[in-house]
Formats: structure tokens, sequence, C-alpha cells
């Protein structure tokens, strides 16, 4: 194998080089712009001579950047083994597509696979290799920026979505794939208070059960590299981590491949307090099989020395390097070290119409209707539509992380609208879109305007910069200024449609009982103007679900629907009213206002004949569940059925339901199609009281249903 040979040859010095991960732009002779970075710019203190044997770039910008870049490195390096170049590929690489939390939303594993593909290809023609995603952190906590990458709250989805998303990436490893790279390994997304880069305490079992399996789904889905987190696990951070990294990641899962810091991540194990300097990193993160340094030099200034004192041997540093080469035989670039990069296809290809109208697909599908009182959707022949809002004429609604996308490029939804009724638009802009402002002077303006229109669409939440890396936040709630706006609209017309950008699940409690509609378009990427217009005007029917749980008020999270029952129990019936001393609040219900799964319709579904093929479920066999849906509404229209389980009594507290699986089903006018669910002992396992990976013998309740409240139909019982 090429790897080996190259590996074989190599002096040690020249091994670790190749585990250094520099930005791209180190390299550039053409390209002045100061380099955007996603953390602290640490001093790396690398002469030239080691930063031109270096072994990987990140932030990657454009095609010419990238010949310009590995020109220049090939020129200077004495052992000619071509960068590979890396990027957040997050949600698109030019044409952008919605948020990832987005994309769960739609429950369709083809299409989380076709937007990941035609991402790849993009980012491809620009000369990435790498794209840094999908991102599977499980999260309970919508204060927490990073919500927007992940798939939700629940580890089974998570795992569908991150598998789908790999195998669009990766494909057959072919001109227009990219490697993929799972991160934040792991739990980053338990992060205490909803703060980024913040402390991680959790027990083994929660850790086990809840927030690794979505890491191991894309592991056992080919992924090629894994993105260790900023956060400590058990004391330890992730990145030091051994028992984390070598002991279940490589050892138990047999994950062969590269293993990369997040940014600084290995000198920042000093501010954690578990290493005194450097050198003790640089150990601490060869220990744990940690291949690539990201933007920090610890191995690059103590690996030699820990070598010679003999407490790391080169037989470690070797099986990192062949990781790494051999991550670069698979993608070809020891042959063709520029591999895939052609600028006049990217030109050709990126934001093509093509790509335009799968981010458009996307964004419609990914679209949740949290509330309608009859008023959407709105009748193209309407007279006039007053667009008032602060995210109603912008392009910043593509969200955050996002890569090659320009606000330049992304559809508005004033421009949606304009497509489809052209200038029975009216536009004011009604407030600003900071988080913070009191201006009230632009509230007049839309009053009138909405006043003298038949219908009123407001286009309010957040700024797409109010989410993502860094952008946490202890309010969720949307401002004041946008509750004063709609209030004063609803004075003069109560024919409004709320369409909500965000990033994140909001406390909306208020907003809920306000706006007779809500149309909830996350960040809906670079087609989300065409998209919202088209779902606004009944060109394409709502069928998103939610994938976290929208809490009543802030003071619940972290809310979650697969969370245990207690010793005092709040009975269902009683939810709104006050119960003392049961597991309950003074002042709000348990319940939250919009739970895990849901999501309404333009039109209506029935749910019938639900059937278990039996009620007994032998060790190493099969059961069948399965329900009749029917399309009784008068749209044709999309839905997400899902199967729930309870494992009743265990060795350890259960949770109280689980989801288990989902199909996304299409029915037209009056249409009834059966769909079944497949059972097995697989499913049912759990890690016990003894801490083994198995399912126990006893009684399970079966519910299928449009959301996580759906109420069980059946139960089974699992026998030797």
């Amino acid at each position: 194998m090429k790897a080996q040979e190259i590996l074989n040859g190599m002096t040690l010095k020249e091994k670790i080089y190749q585990l250094q991960q520099v930005t791209t732009l180190t390299f550039s002779t053409t390209d002045s712009r100061l380099d955007i970075i996603t953390g602290p710019n640490s001093t790396l203190a690398l002469d030239k001579d080691y930063i031109y044997e270096t072994g990987t770039a990140l932030n990657l910008i454009g095609a010419e950047i990238m010949m310009d870049v590995q020109a220049n490195y090939l020129k200077n390096s004495k052992q000619k083994l071509p960068l590979i170049f890396m990027q957040d590929v997050i949600h698109g690489h030019r044409t952008l597509y919605p948020i990832n939390l987005g994309v769960a939303a739609s429950f369709d594993r083809e299409l989380a696979h076709d937007l990941a593909a035609m991402a790849a290809k993009e980012a491809s023609l620009d000369g990435v290799s790498v794209a840094f995603a999908p991102m599977v952190d499980l999260v309970r906590d919508p204060r927490w920026g990073r919500v927007m990458e992940s798939s939700g709250e629940d580890p089974y989805l998570n795992g569908e979505m991150a598998a789908a998303t790999v195998k669009g990436f990766q494909g057959d490893m072919g001109k227009y794939n990219v490697a993929a790279c799972v991160k934040h390994y792991a739990a980053y997304g338990g992060a205490e208070a909803g703060r980024d880069y913040n402390t991680v305490d959790m027990s083994e079992r929660t850790l086990r059960q809840y927030y690794l399996p979505p890491y191991k789904a894309a592991v056992d889905a080919g992924v090629k590299m894994v993105m260790t987190a900023f956060n400590i696990v058990d004391g330890v951070p992730a990145v030091g981590n051994k028992w984390l990294v070598k002991d279940i990641l490589r050892d138990e899962w047999g994950f062969d491949g590269v293993v990369i810091s997040d940014y600084s991540a290995f000198e920042e194990m000093i501010n954690h307090g578990t290493c005194e300097n450097k050198k003790e990193c640089a150990y601490r993160a060869m220990e744990a099989t940690a291949d690539i340094e990201m933007m920090s030099s610890c191995y690059a200034s103590h690996l030699e020395e820990l070598v010679r004192e003999g407490k790391i041997t080169e037989e470690q540093i070797d099986n990192a390097v062949y990781r790494i080469l051999k991550l670069k035989e698979d993608l070809g670039v020891f042959d063709s070290p520029y591999r895939s990069v052609d600028p006049d296809e990217a030109k050709r290809v990126q934001v093509c119409p093509e790509h335009r109208a799968l981010a458009r697909y996307g964004a419609e599908n990914s679209a949740v209707l949290l509330k309608n009182n009859g008023i959407l959707p709105l009748d193209k022949n309407v007279k006039s539509v007053a667009l008032i809002g602060p995210n109603a004429n912008t392009g910043e609604i593509h969200g955050s992380w996002f890569c090659g996308g320009k606000a330049s490029e992304t559809i508005t939804v004033l421009e949606g609208f304009k497509n489809i009724i052209g200038d029975r638009v009216k536009y004011a802009k009604g407030c600003n879109i900071e988080y913070n402002s009191t201006d009230e002077s632009m509230i007049d303006e839309a009053v009138k305007l909405a006043s003298e229109c038949e219908a009123v669409v407001l286009c309010l939440g957040e700024h797409q910069e109010y989410s993502g890396e860094g952008n946490c936040r202890s309010n969720i709630e949307i401002p004041e200024v946008q509750y004063k706006l709609l209030e004063r609209v609803l004075e003069v017309n109560k024919n409004v449609a709320v369409a909500l950008f965000a990033g994140r699940p909001l406390a909306m409690s208020r907003l809920d009982e306000m706006a007779p509609a809500i149309l909830d378009m996350w960040m809906p990427g670079t087609e989300g103007g065409n998209a919202c217009a088209n779902l606004i005007f009944g060109n394409a029917v709502p069928s998103g679900k939610i994938t976290m749980t929208f809490p009543r008020a802030l003071g619940q999270v972290p809310i979650y629907y697969n969370h245990y029952n207690t010793g005092r129990p709040k009975a269902e019936e009683d939810d709104f009213n006050r119960v003392r001393f049961t597991s309950s609040y003074l002042d709000i219900a348990n319940s939250p206002l919009y739970p895990f799964g849901y999501g309404l319709s333009y039109t209506t579904f029935d749910y019938s004949d639900y059937k278990l093929s039996a009620n007994t479920l032998k060790r190493g066999e099969k059961l069948t569940a399965s329900v009749k849906v029917k399309n009784t509404g008068s749209y044709k229209g999309k839905e997400a059925v899902q199967l729930y389980i309870r494992d009743v009594f265990g060795s350890v507290s259960r949770p109280m339901k689980e989801l288990k699986g989902f199909e996304k089903i299409e029915l037209d006018i009056g249409e009834e199609k059966a769909v079944e669910f497949t059972i097995t002992e697989e499913m049912l396992k759990f890690w016990t009281r003894e801490m083994k990976f198995e399912a126990e013998k006893g009684k399970f309740e079966v519910f299928i249903g449009k959301d996580s409240t759906c109420k069980p139909f059946a139960e089974f019982e699992l026998v030797d």
C-alpha cells in the first residue's frame, strides 16, 4: 500500500509534521485577507520548514486559493506529500440548505443524504477533501447556540440522520465526494447551562444510552474521521481522554480512521487544569490516539522529546501517521494533488438551478407548521398581502455556519412572495432584528400597511448569527419589540400569519397565544424566501416535525420527551392544576408547548387499524407493528409516522417512551396506506444495572402516532 510505503521511508521528524494542521491562508501567496477562525488565534511558533511539511489545512476559501496553496506547498515541501483541505461544510457549501435541526425535522433520510451529496459536489470542486460534518451531538438545551447543527434530542433519529449524511458526503469516494468528519466526540451537546465550551458531567449510563449512539451510527456508516469535543467527559478533556477515544471509539467500536482535535483543543487541556504544560498535553493526546492537532503545536514542540524519554513510542506515532496517510491515499491525492478542484466547473455547478431546486425542496420539507387557525395557506388570488418584519427582506436567513454561501445569493421572503403574487405584496420592516432592540419607530408604518391589506405575514424571530458556535442565549424569547409589533398589527388585521426564523427552539408561549398561525422556517438556506412563499401560498404543504421539544418557558429547560418517570409523578390530567408533593412547578404545567415529533399540515391524517403481530417476542425473533394512515383532508401531503416503545420495568429506570422507528409517507387526497415497523430484540437493548448492553425480559408498550404524545395501543412480552 502506498501509505505504508511512504511511512516506511519517513524520519521521526517527518512523521510528526503530518500530525499538524494549520489554516489554508498560512500558505497562500495571493490572498492577504485575515483568516476567519473559529476560536482563539493561538501562537503556533512553527518555523517555515515545519509549516511546509504539515499534513493538512483548514478553512479553505475557494478553488483558486486551493490551487495556489497546493502549488506553493509542493514547491516548498521536501516530502512533497500533498495537503488535504478541510472545511466546515455544515449545511451546504455554496448552495445552502436548511440548518441541520431543520433537515432533521423532515424525518427524511433520503433528503439528508441528497443534500449532503450536493454539498460534497460543490465543496470538492473548490478543493475541499474533508467536511467537518455531520455534527451529531445530542442536545436537550436550546440555549446552546450549536443546536442548529444538531439533529436534536433523540439518539435514534440523530443516528439515522448521521448515517445518511455520512453516506451522502462520502458516496464511493469518487470525484464529487468528500470524507466526512463526525463531531464532536463526545457529549458536547450536554454542556451545562447551554453555554458553549462548558463543563459536561453525566453518568456513564447516560453517556452510553443517549449521547454515544449517534457517533457510533456514523462510525458504522463508514465515516472517515472523528473530531473530538472541547468539553471534559468524566473530568477529562475529550481530546486527551484515553477511555473515551482509544478504549471506546477505537477498541470497542473498531474505528480505524483519523481522529482530529477541535481548534486548539490540545493546548486548552491546560485551561481545564488536567495538564500542566504543552508537553503533558502532547502526551495525553497521543495516549488517547488523537492523530491531528488543529491549530496548536503541542505535538510539534514535544513529541520528539517524549519519544527520547520513552514516554511515547515511535510505533504510536507511526499508527497516527499511517491513518492520515491512508486517508490521503483513499482521497487519491498522492496521484492527483489537486483532486477534484475545478474553478470553471465550480462556477457552473455552485448555486445552479438544480442545486437551488434541491435546497428549496429541503426547506419546504423541513419547515414545521406549529399553529394554524385556518389562516394558512393564503389564497394566491389574495388582493394584497402586507409582508412585515425584520426577516422579510434580508438574505441573512440562510443560517449560521454558512461556509461559502452568500446573503446576496439568498432569496428573500419578499422576493419569494413577488415570484408568486407580484406587486400585490407590500413591505414594511416594522422593527429591527437585534435581540436588545427597543426601537419602535417603524411600527406605525407597518400597522398602517397592515390595515390596508387583506392579509398579513409577519417574519419574526432571531438573526441567523444568534445561533451557531459561541452564540448561546440566556433568553430564548423573541424580542419584546417584535411582540409589540405583532400586537399592534393584530389590532387592525386579524388575518395574520407568523413566519418564524430561528436557529433553535424558542420559548414562545406568548407568541402561540397571540398569533393565529405560526410557520417555523428555521434558517432555511439559499432558497429560503421561495420555500417560505411556496408554503404560505400552498404550493407546498408543510410536513416537518420538531426534533427538539419547545418549552413553555425557559425555566422548564432542559425538557425532552424521553425522560424518566419519578417516584411522585404528576398525573397527566392534572398537568395544568397545582398538585403539591408531586414533581411539578407552582406556576406552569409540566408539559411542553410543542412536544418532540409535533407538526401540523394543511391536510389531516387519520390513524386506524393498529395491529401487533403477537403479544410475545422470543429472543432472536421479531414482531410487526402496523397502522393504516389515511389522508382525510383536502391537500396531498406527507406524514412522518413515528414508532415508540416503552420498557415498562427494568433493572434501572427506563424512559417513558423512546423513538424506535419512523417512516415518511406521502398520501394523495383520500389515499390510505398501511405502515409497518419491525420490532426486534436489538431495539430493546439498554445499559442495565450491571452496565451490560442487553434486553431484559418483561413487558413493553407499543405506540404509533403523529408525535411523542401518542398513546400505547398494544403490549408484548420479551421471553427466552
